[in-house]
């Protein structure tokens, strides 16, 4: 029998909201897994109301939530909580992203999931996990963030450290409970054992993304304090962002790659200019050598001409793009890293494509977001056996919502 995708079989409750959880059942889905969205009634996932909205829906909803299904149930009431006590002995995977505590005090927590499904693995994703003295504190990718010592590195010295625009920590969040459900999936088809338990926290990942700060910290014993240096490499020259002659440009000169770029701007000259001569002494004239870079830039009419002149060199360099300019670059078009999508609700529009590339599953799976409580009758009489009479029970009773589509 043909597979559709890798996780073509896994069977995934998602229970997650935002962007964290949500980023890691996506990837699931767009693997091939059946990912039933749980999302508490009355009003489900609290994304579905922020903005772009169109036609009553949201298109970050949208993104977040490619190829699942929803089921909206209220699981505070004892049917509800049944019903996904049924739901629990089917699945393979079991993904929440609550404060720490609060779904074993909905009734479904490790403990429960594990004697309902031995063999169900459940991932809790949080900010700061489910252990240590700040378990409890409520957190978002920002928060996280900002207690790992990675907001203190970004921006200029001498002003204050600014938000960076896009959900890094959520959506690397994401990725690292996506990487330790399959290998807990690998382990489980592979011994013939249980389950188990997995733990996975933005503050776990953002620390973990200190690639030089905290060894140097460490093993200088507090002599190197790390710091943020604004647009350039606080420890290598010439590495950053310089100005060309329109916008901006980021060049990266590790090893001899510092030659090409000196017989790139033809200043070979500076190869042996002691000022330059070895890494150390160009990150002590770090300010001199930016000012002939950028001297040498300017001398061309547009920034095309200067990035070719640098590829020319083999020179490791990249202009700049806006998000507008990102969206409609033929690379990213051309590999899937921008997907166009037509949504049911929101019609036509551009999101980021499936980073995750496989020999034998080459393309995209067309999917789609669901509408709240969209397929409670497909997941809860499919696997359930609830006939038609009983949902409709049930939806009367405020056990099931769903949205009229």
């Amino acid at each position: 029998m043909a597979h559709r995708h890798v996780l073509d079989g896994v069977t995934v409750l998602d229970f997650t909201q935002f962007i964290a959880g949500p980023a890691c059942t996506r990837l699931m889905a767009e693997m091939g897994a059946e990912v039933i969205k749980i999302e508490l009634a009355p009003g489900g996932d609290l994304c579905r109301v922020l903005p772009v909205i169109r036609e009553g829906r949201s298109a970050y909803f949208v993104q977040h939530n490619q190829g699942k299904k929803s089921v909206c149930i209220d699981m505070r009431q004892p049917d509800g909580l049944e019903l996904l006590k049924g739901l629990v002995r089917q699945a393979d995977v079991v993904v929440e992203n609550f404060s720490p505590g609060v779904i074993g005090r909905l009734g479904l927590g490790w403990d429960v999931i594990h004697e309902l499904n031995p063999k169900a693995i459940m991932c809790s994703v949080s900010a700061f996990g489910q252990s240590g003295p700040l378990r409890e504190l409520p957190g978002f990718d920002y928060i996280a963030q900002a207690v790992s010592g990675v907001t203190s590195m970004i921006g200029d010295p001498d002003g204050p450290p600014p938000i960076v625009g896009l959900a890094v920590g959520d959506v690397g969040t994401g990725i690292s409970a996506l990487a330790a459900i399959n290998a807990a999936l690998f382990h489980r088809e592979r011994t013939g054992g249980d389950g188990q338990y997995l733990d996975i926290s933005l503050l776990d990942f953002y620390y973990h993304c200190h690639e030089l700060n905290v060894q140097n910290y460490s093993i200088t014993n507090g002599g190197t304090q790390p710091f943020r240096s604004g647009s350039h490499h606080p420890l290598v020259s010439p590495l950053g962002i310089y100005k060309a002659p329109k916008g901006y440009i980021m060049i990266v000169a590790l090893g001899d790659q510092w030659q090409r770029l000196c017989r790139g701007m033809g200043r070979e000259e500076l190869m042996a200019d002691p000022r330059f001569a070895d890494a150390p002494s160009r990150l002590q004239n770090n300010a001199e050598l930016t000012e002939i870079i950028e001297t040498w830039l300017q001398g061309f009419e547009t920034d095309r001409e200067a990035l070719a002149a640098l590829e020319k060199a083999r020179v490791p360099v990249a202009p700049i793009l806006t998000v507008a300019e990102a969206t409609e670059h033929p690379h990213l078009i051309e590999r899937g890293t921008v997907r166009a999508i037509e949504d049911r609700g929101v019609g036509a529009f551009r999101i980021p494509g499936m980073p995750l590339r496989f020999s034998d599953f080459p393309g995209d799976l067309d999917l789609t977001a669901p509408f709240l409580g969209e397929h409670n009758a497909e997941v809860l009489g499919g696997r359930l056996g609830l006939h038609e009479r009983r949902l409709k029970e049930l939806t009367d009773e405020g056990v099931l919502h769903a949205a009229r589509v």
